[in-house]
């Protein structure tokens, strides 16, 4: 700020400056207003370098105005070149994976985590590019209170091509910060319900989550779990609303009744209102993905998890998203 000023002072009385000939009051107060501007707009260069714009999902995976396909827990009674298969059949275009899935029937030995070999990665990728589904998230997955470890899982997000990490590793997040910000890789806080057993778990409730990403880089934020909220006896549209401007995807549940036992029923038939929670998402301006994850009668869900995929899609469509 003193070089600005000084910058300033030599200008305002330089032989060459005709915008200003005034008194050395005038002079004076007109060389504060200048330092001022100039601080705003130094601040403003700053503040748009730090807030880097997040990853962006190509406009090529989007269908009814949104990203929507599976998570591959969704699939977890098969492997995981089955997983993006049974994705795009069900009308699908992206996939979050989650740790520890079996690679193939041929190689059910190798589970997909930060630990698997560039080999294994390409093979991964060649799948996704034959069904056209594009890899976006992985998690639930612990994000370790170490750098080197935390660094290995974000350079296997990386070399996937993925736009975030699903965790609810909130102890660890001092050290995952400036990974975000390097590795360009966003973090999601997902919520699981409510335990009645255990009152230290936190993650249920969006205003906890909102406690722990509002002052940190704006790609840590929630995913958002619709069931789970419902389990916890939470409208998620109030949720919603709560983390407005930090939802960066979503896990979308439709429930058969609002209490901790409901289990999952196609999109649009259940109780926790999918087309209030999409109309609310859309008016965000939510750009991130959302993952089916059907936990219901899971070794022949292929129907159930169409019909999904296809609510979202119409549903969009039919509001010319």
């Amino acid at each position: 700020m003193a070089v600005v000023e000084s910058l300033i002072d030599d200008w305002m009385h330089s032989s060459t400056n005709t915008f200003w000939k005034g008194d050395r009051t005038q002079l004076s107060l007109n060389k504060n207003l200048f330092a001022a501007a100039a601080a705003a707009i130094t601040l403003t260069a700053i503040s748009c370098s730090s807030a880097k714009a997040e990853q962006a999902i190509p406009a090529e995976y989007k269908q009814g105005g949104f990203f929507v396909g599976c998570q591959a827990w969704t699939w977890n009674h098969f492997t995981v070149m089955e997983a993006i298969e049974k994705t795009a059949a069900a009308g699908g275009r992206v996939i979050e994976f989650f740790p520890g899935q079996s690679l193939s029937k041929e190689e059910p030995d190798i589970k997909l985590n930060e630990n698997v070999s560039a080999e294994v990665i390409a093979k991964v990728k060649a799948q996704l590019d034959k069904f056209q589904i594009k890899a976006v998230n992985f998690g639930v997955t612990g994000i370790p209170n170490d750098a080197a470890a935390a660094r290995k899982l974000f350079e296997f997000a990386k070399a996937l091509g993925l736009r975030a990490i699903t965790t609810e590793s909130v102890d660890s997040i001092d050290v995952y910060e400036p990974l975000v910000k390097e590795f360009d890789i966003m973090v999601a806080f997902h919520d699981h319900p409510k335990q009645a057993n255990n009152p230290g778990y936190k993650m249920w409730d969006p205003e906890y989550i909102l406690s722990v990403v509002k002052n940190r880089d704006k790609r840590i934020g929630s995913c958002a779990d619709i069931g789970h909220w419902v389990r916890s006896g939470i409208k998620p549209v109030d949720a919603l609303k709560i983390l407005r401007g930090h939802i960066i995807s979503s896990h979308l549940k439709d429930l058969n009744e609002f209490t901790p036992g409901g289990h999952d029923v196609p999109a649009g038939t259940g109780v926790s209102g999918i087309g209030a929670v999409l109309d609310e998402l859309h008016s965000q301006g939510f750009t991130g993905n959302i993952s089916i994850e059907y936990e219901y009668h899971m070794e022949d869900s292929m129907a159930e998890v169409a019909q999904s995929i296809g609510f979202v899609r119409g549903y969009g469509q039919a509001k010319k998203w």
